[in-house]
């Protein structure tokens, strides 16, 4: 009989999706309470997705980035552009879907690497500084297009509608600052959840590769890693580049969840860059989990607290400091890593059950 043995790391895995599901259960039935709250359920996978994102950028790559929701908002004026023109010759509309997913992701990676080559020469402040810059650059030129489609096919225009030169049958798709019209309302929890886990599944991938350990060492002290021959540009452009990219398929799944959406400032700003930075902070930089648990809490909160009326936000910013202490207080890390020790040791007659299970399939089949 054949024994399955689970790395320690993939113990470590198994936790992090049991996790992700336990929360994704716990969001479905909090959501079935209020409609306000069932509203924010794909809201919050798209959050969850941004910062496990950027995690990779901030947290293994070690580059403070304040551009997420530049690459956001490319995919989801990207994406949402693609299945409305897209209709009339995708009528499955999951088929439609999934493609504008990964048009989202493509165009935000191309752009990631476009904006990487020159600023991740940068460090520190002057890095932050210059994704910010393009983060804003980037929203401000979606507000500036204007596209549309006719029987004669796509029309673009950066003053406005009447300069397309649509035909009576036109339809506008993008309408500079009032946004993208008319997205298909195709996203939903349940694919939410599954894009959370391949998001995650991704990025520990990556962590735990070779090339992982590459961006990990690079972190830690650049000159040592390439010293040692590994190449920083390459890297580097690696993990931002696949750090845009699922932000771009989050923003593009966000996209899906609304019939109009305008670049704003408080969607694809500023403030969108800095509350994704702080879900990553909080939850503990470099930490995965963290960033799930810490989106989740975070993002859904506020709304939880509604009841509370104007001390509601005194409240959240209550909680901010205390999970701001409780992250970095060195008495909380001690005490994480003991629950952390028996949680462990409860999940282990399910793990060995586990084993159990697929050794008998084994033996079976080899029979």
């Amino acid at each position: 009989m054949k024994k399955i043995n689970i790395s320690k790391q993939g113990k470590s895995n198994l936790i992090t999706y049991g996790i992700i599901l336990l929360l994704s259960f716990l969001l479905f039935f909090i959501g079935q309470s209020s409609y306000q709250l069932k509203g924010l359920l794909v809201p919050v996978c798209t959050q969850i997705m941004l910062a496990v994102s950027l995690n990779l950028t901030v947290g293994i790559l070690g580059e403070l980035s304040l551009g997420h929701a530049g690459f956001m908002c490319i995919g989801t004026f990207v994406g949402a552009s693609f299945s409305i023109y897209m209709e009339q010759f995708i009528p499955i509309a999951g088929v439609r879907f999934f493609l504008a997913l990964f048009i989202g992701a493509l165009s935000a990676g191309i752009m990631g690497f476009l904006i990487g080559l020159p600023v991740l020469r940068l460090k520190g402040d002057y890095l932050a500084i210059v994704t910010l810059a393009f983060g804003e650059i980037i929203k401000n030129i979606v507000n500036m297009i204007y596209l549309g489609y006719d029987s004669k096919g796509l029309h673009f225009s950066m003053t406005d509608t009447a300069s397309m030169g649509l035909a009576e049958d036109g339809v506008v798709i993008i309408k500079g600052p009032q946004g993208v019209m008319g997205t298909p309302a195709d996203s939903n929890f349940g694919i939410g959840v599954i894009l959370v886990l391949i998001t995650v599944f991704i990025v520990l991938n990556l962590i735990h590769s070779r090339d992982g350990r590459a961006i990990m060492a690079i972190r830690d002290n650049e000159i040592a890693a390439e010293s040692v021959g590994i190449n920083i540009t390459k890297y580097k452009l690696m993990a931002f580049t696949i750090s845009a990219a699922l932000a771009g398929m989050a923003g593009s799944f966000y996209a899906h969840n609304y019939n109009n959406i305008k670049a704003s400032t408080n969607n694809f700003g500023y403030n969108m860059s800095i509350m994704i930075l702080v879900f990553v902070v909080l939850g503990g930089i470099g930490s995965i989990r963290g960033s799930v648990i810490a989106a989740t809490i975070l993002y859904m909160l506020p709304e939880m607290l509604r009841f509370m009326s104007q001390y509601r936000m005194l409240v959240y910013a209550i909680v901010l400091i205390i999970m701001m202490l409780f992250t970095w207080s060195p008495k909380a890390q001690e005490w994480k890593s003991v629950q952390m020790e028996k949680l462990k040791v409860r999940l282990k007659p399910v793990i060995d059950k586990f084993r159990k299970k697929s050794s008998d399939k084994l033996t079976k089949e080899g029979e």
